[in-house]
C-alpha cells in the first residue's frame, strides 16, 4: 500500500495524472490528519486510563461515585473514538488501495491510441506465396481446434484442442519450463489455483479488477480462481523479510488463468487470442528495489529467449504511461507477427512493479547491515500456451494445409510437422 504522505506531494499527483488516475488529494489529506487526531487522542485517553487505575489500585479506599464515574466516561470515550479510528483507517486504506503505481519519469507519455513505441525488433516476417489463414482455419482444417464443442461444453471464450494440437500446447509448456529452469536460473513451482482475498490484494488485483477475477464460493470459503501465476508466486513471501543474500529470487510456474474479461467483450472473440481459461508459463523475480530496472530488462530477455528458440518473429515495445498496468511503473510488452492478422498482437507483457507489490503484501528486504527496505517485484509472461500456438500454426504454416513444427520444440513433441489431415509426421532419425 501507498505511504500517504509521499502521494500527498505534488509531483506523486502529476505522475499519476500521467496515467490517467485522478488523486482526491483533499480527501487524502482529510483522512490522513483525521487518522494522526486519533491516534494522538486515544493515546491520551489510554493513557490517562491507565494513570487513574494505578491511583486506584494504590489508594486504601475505593474510589468514590464520582471518580467511578469518570472513569466509566473516559472508558466509552476510548471506545468511540477507537471506533472513529477504525473507521477513518479504513477509509483511508480503500483510497489507497485504488491508486497505481507511479510510472518512472523517463516511461513515454501518451495511451495505447498513440503510436507503439518500439524497441527492438527480431526476426524476418515470414513471406507465403499464398494467402496466410489464420489459426482459426488452420487448426479447424487440422482437425485440432474445436470451439464448436467447447462452446458446447462452457460457452463463448473456451477451446477445445485435439490429437496434434494438444500434444503441441503439452510440448510447448514443457519446453519453456525447461529453458526457463535449466538456463535462466528460475525454480518450478506447483501453486494452488484458488486463492484467499488478502493474496489477491498482495499483487493488486483487489479491489479495483473483482469484476475480472472468476469466484467461487464453496465449502463456506470464499477463493478466487488465478489470473495469473503471479499472485500466488509473489505472495509466497507475503509478510515475509527476505535477506539480502537470497536475493534476487526467480520463480515460474505452468498454470491455468481464469480471466473474466469484463472490459473486453466483442474483441477477440475468435479463436485462441482471448479466453476465459489459458494456460501460462509465468516468470517472477523478487529483488532490492534499486536493482528492479536491471531486473526487467533480464526478465524481458528471457521471454525473448524462448520467442527466437521458436523462430518466431517479434518485436518489444515500451507502454506508454497511461497504458500501464494498474501495479506497474515500466512494462515491455513482446508482439508476436500473426501472418493471419497481418499485424502484430500481444503475447507478453513484462513488467517491473518496483517496491508497489512489496508494500501490500508485506514482503521486505534486510540488507547486511540490518536495514529493511520493502521488495521489489517483476512478472512476465515467457510465454502463454495458446497464444504461443497460435503463432506456431499461423508463422509455420504451408500451403498444403500443413504446419511445421519449430525445430527446438520437435523433441517434445515427437513429430516434425503436422499433416493436411491433421496426423502427426514423425521424421526419419
Amino acid at each position: 500500500m501507498h505511504d500517504p504522505h509521499s502521494l500527498l506531494q505534488e509531483e506523486a499527483e502529476a505522475d499519476l495524472a500521467r496515467r490517467g488516475h485522478v488523486l482526491d488529494r483533499a480527501a487524502l489529506r482529510d483522512l490522513t490528519e483525521q487518522r494522526a487526531r486519533l491516534i494522538a487522542e486515544r493515546d491520551k485517553l489510554r493513557a490517562e486510563q491507565n494513570r487513574s487505575a494505578r491511583s486506584a489500585n494504590g489508594g486504601h479506599r475505593r474510589p468514590d461515585e464520582a471518580a467511578r464515574a469518570r472513569m466509566q466516561e473516559a472508558k466509552e470515550r476510548l471506545r468511540s473514538v477507537s471506533e472513529e479510528l477504525r473507521q477513518a483507517e479504513e477509509a483511508l486504506g480503500a483510497l489507497l488501495l485504488a491508486v497505481p503505481n507511479r510510472p518512472y519519469p523517463d516511461v513515454p507519455d501518451g495511451t495505447e491510441q498513440d503510436p507503439p513505441v518500439v524497441r527492438r525488433v527480431w526476426g524476418e516476417v515470414p513471406g507465403f506465396e499464398f494467402t496466410p489463414r489464420d489459426h482459426v482455419d488452420i487448426g479447424t482444417r487440422l482437425g485440432i481446434l474445436d470451439q464448436v464443442r467447447a462452446a458446447r461444453l462452457s460457452g463463448s471464450r473456451f477451446a477445445v484442442t485435439r490429437g496434434a494440437g494438444a500434444r503441441l500446447e503439452r510440448a510447448l509448456a514443457a519446453f519453456l519450463l525447461d529453458l526457463h529452469t535449466t538456463e535462466h536460473g528460475y525454480t518450478e513451482h506447483g501453486v494452488p489455483h484458488l486463492v484467499s482475498r488478502e493474496t489477491m490484494t498482495g499483487t493488486g488485483q483487489l479491489p479495483k479488477f473483482e469484476d475480472d477475477l472468476f469466484l467461487t464460493n464453496a465449502a463456506d470459503r470464499d477463493l478466487l480462481l488465478i489470473p495469473t501465476a503471479e499472485v500466488p508466486l509473489v505472495n509466497l513471501y507475503r509478510g515475509e523479510t527476505l535477506q539480502e543474500g537470497e536475493l534476487p529470487l526467480a520463480l515460474t510456474a505452468c498454470t491455468p488463468c481464469y480471466r473474466a474479461e469484463a472490459g473486453s467483450y466483442g474483441r477477440d472473440t475468435r479463436g485462441l487470442v482471448r479466453l476465459h481459461q489459458f494456460e501460462k508459463v509465468e516468470l517472477v523475480r523478487v529483488c532490492r528495489p534499486e536493482r528492479s530496472a536491471e531486473e526487467l530488462e533480464l526478465l524481458t530477455g528471457h521471454a525473448e529467449t524462448a520467442l527466437r528458440r521458436l523462430g518466431l518473429a517479434h518485436r518489444v515495445v515500451e507502454l506508454r504511461a497511461g497504458d500501464l498496468g494498474f501495479a506497474a511503473r515500466r512494462t515491455y510488452d513482446i508482439e508476436v507477427w500473426l501472418p493471419g492478422q497481418g499485424t502484430y498482437r500481444e503475447i507478453s507483457s513484462c513488467s517491473d512493479c518496483g517496491d508497489f507489490q512489496g508494500r501490500r503484501a508485506g514482503i521486505k528486504v534486510r540488507d547486511r547491515d540490518g536495514r529493511k527496505a520493502f521488495a521489489a517485484t517483476l512478472n512476465g509472461s515467457a510465454l502463454p500456451v495458446g497464444r504461443t500456438l497460435v503463432a506456431i500454426l499461423e508463422q509455420y504454416q504451408r500451403a498444403d494445409g500443413s504446419v511445421a513444427v519449430p525445430p527446438a520444440l520437435a523433441p517434445y513433441t515427437g513429430f516434425s510437422a503436422i499433416a493436411p489431415d491433421g496426423s502427426p509426421v514423425v521424421s526419419a532419425p
